[in-house]
């Protein structure tokens, strides 16, 4: 008789399922997160036949949030954010106090209580951080002004969030029959004093204040230099599982002495390891299990959706989505227009914001396991972000078809305001708009993918041997170095043709694919050998059998790094021995590349 396996039962289900349904979302050109969130529903117990085990779930979804909010923190950006601090602040503050207001009303026109309203009208005021970066990516808007902007605005909304996280709590244990916040109860006992709402979140504050200032003193010295230490040892596997321990651990610890939530843990965690030099690495590294871990996050939101709610309620239901979507739009829309920014740039915002995702599922579950949201507003949410999640490339369409029709009423006011700002206003959009849609003017180039260690070096030898090339690198903070030091940069993943397609690669003469993905390097060498069967194609690897695998897909030198050392300490024993070419076979195939790109076996 088969043994009642429910964890692996829910996380076999949930994958599958948010795999299949996901896999259609991406084919139907929708967020994968769409499929993720269908597939909860039918894996919950709203709908018929399998049914995921309801108290593993959840438990499953904490570790995806701990991860979500880890690979937040590691991906903060506080010289980002002070870039544009003078329009994101405000800004997202402002938009953020006009959404809750919005759904504060459509709360109390439910009869909701206040604190159910206003964490229903917060829930609808924040973008999802999956949503809004994919988006911006794809259309390569990230290093634009208005690109900046957008992710200033989310950073910012996201701090905000985090804050609600640790003051809900404490605000929803005034006046509750359930357990009082535990430092303020001590201090009642001890000193018979009513500490009172101010006191609690007081309490609440220096708590939090005590777990950061330990994370700014120990947690800054101590994480960086245990994750120099582990990497120090070279086992991949050993540095993967020190993210991973330090981002559930840190967490955990943060919970259990501090009493804050598993989330902000997991954030300062990412904050901190964010200023190592090993930031990007760990971040590759913790990819596949945040992944799959926010992924079962994303189905375990789904499994409480009720799908019956779209029939129940209709009416709420569309003034939910008018909230998200013509609501927040709107005002950010305004919001950017009066800090004088050009009509591009407050479409693009406007656009970006026109979602709701992840941090809203985690207030909508906080406020519901507080008592203060009725299970008919996490519903409304989780529709709400379903519906709106689907809409948001048709509101970017929408945007795009609009900017042309009202940019020009906004170039015909006066001239007479016209300053610094306007100027460098009316240069932005031009410049911006020539990065969305043009490919490179360079031919005879050489094209370099990667500019990571290896990257680097060989694109540093490339300029200065005068030899025309350009980069095409996913990282943002890469980019932008790259850009300061006059050198051409494409954003984003050289897997997409589209991308490919901006570098020309049909007037290239050299192909270098430096990133140590082989099966991404694979589609590069594949669709660069069929776009320009006369192309040079330079690829690195690890192993023997991604050295042939990459020659199969057309690459014509394939570097591995692993070779290429042993070579250089042949080399450099040769010289001590006066033995002038020991292995002259081998070395001279090592430097086969050298004769077609600079340097790129000194990896």
């Amino acid at each position: 008789m088969p043994h009642d396996t429910p964890l692996i039962s829910t996380i076999v289900g949930g994958l599958v399922l948010a795999f299949l349904l996901g896999a259609l979302a991406n084919r139907l050109r929708m967020p994968p997160l769409v499929g993720y969130l269908i597939a909860g529903v039918l894996v919950g117990p709203h709908t018929p036949g399998f049914v995921a085990d309801q108290g593993l779930a959840p438990e499953l979804a904490e570790i995806g949030v701990i991860l979500l909010m880890f690979g937040v923190g590691l991906h903060f950006s506080l010289k980002d954010l002070l870039s544009v601090r003078g329009i994101a602040v405000p800004g997202a503050i402002a938009q953020i106090g006009l959404a809750t207001m919005l759904g504060w009303g459509l709360g109390a026109l439910m009869g909701w209580p206040t604190g159910g309203s206003l964490v229903f009208g917060l829930a609808l005021s924040v973008a999802s951080t999956v949503v809004l970066l994919k988006a911006l990516q794809e259309k390569r808007l990230i290093d634009t002004e208005r690109g900046k902007i957008a992710v200033g605005w989310l950073i910012v909304e996201d701090l905000a969030m985090v804050l609600a996280l640790v003051l809900i709590p404490a605000a929803a244990s005034i006046g509750s029959h359930g357990t009082v916040e535990p430092l303020s109860a001590a201090v009642n006992r001890l000193f018979d004093l009513d500490m009172g709402m101010a006191g609690i979140i007081g309490m609440t504050l220096v708590k939090v204040a005590l777990f950061v200032g330990v994370m700014l003193v120990f947690g800054r010295r101590v994480i960086p230099w245990t994750m120099h230490r582990i990497a120090h040892t070279g086992s991949r596997e050993l540095f993967r599982l020190g993210v991973l321990a330090i981002a559930l651990g840190v967490a955990f610890g943060a919970s259990k002495l501090f009493g804050v939530s598993l989330a902000l843990g997991a954030f300062f965690a990412g904050m901190v390891l964010a200023e190592s030099e090993l930031s990007h690495r760990a971040a590759q590294e913790s990819l596949p299990l945040r992944d799959a871990f926010a992924v079962l996050f994303f189905v375990s939101v789904g499994m409480l959706f009720d799908p019956n709610i779209l029939i129940d309620k209709p009416i709420p239901l569309i003034a939910t989505v008018f909230i998200i979507i013509v609501g927040k739009s709107v005002a950010a829309f305004l919001i950017v227009l009066l800090f004088r920014k050009p009509v591009g740039t407050a479409l693009t915002i406007s656009a970006s914001l026109g979602q709701i995702g992840e941090f809203s599922f985690i207030l909508a579950a906080l406020g519901v396991d507080l008592g203060l949201l009725p299970e008919e507003g996490r519903d409304l949410i989780l529709a709400g972000a379903i519906i709106s999640i689907i809409l948001n490339p048709l509101l970017f369409y929408a945007c795009d078809r609009l900017r042309p029709v009202l940019e020009p009423a906004k170039r015909e006011e006066p001239a007479l305001e016209a300053g610094a700002d306007t100027a460098a206003e009316a240069i932005e959009e031009p410049v911006a708009a020539e990065d969305e849609v043009h490919p490179t003017k360079l031919r005879g180039h050489v094209i370099l993918v990667g500019y990571g260690r290896v990257g680097s070096i060989v694109g540093q030898n490339l300029k200065s041997s005068g030899t025309p090339f350009l980069v095409i690198e996913d990282s943002d903070t890469r980019i932008s170095g790259l850009r300061d030091q006059g050198i051409e940069a494409i954003s984003g993943n050289a897997v997409s043709r589209e991308v490919l397609d901006l570098a020309n690669l049909e007037g290239a003469r050299s192909l270098v694919i430096a990133i140590p993905n082989a099966f991404e390097a694979c589609r590069i060498a594949e669709r660069g050998r069929s776009v320009n069967p006369g192309v040079l194609i330079v690829s690195r690897a690890h192993s023997d059998a991604e050295v042939e695998e990459l020659k199969q897909y057309g690459a014509d030198t394939v570097i591995m790094g692993e070779r290429e050392i042993a070579m250089g300490m042949v080399d450099r024993l040769a010289q001590v021995h006066h033995d002038s070419a020991p292995y002259e076979d081998e070395a001279e195939a090592g430097t086969i590349a050298a004769e077609e790109t600079p340097s790129p076996e000194k990896q």
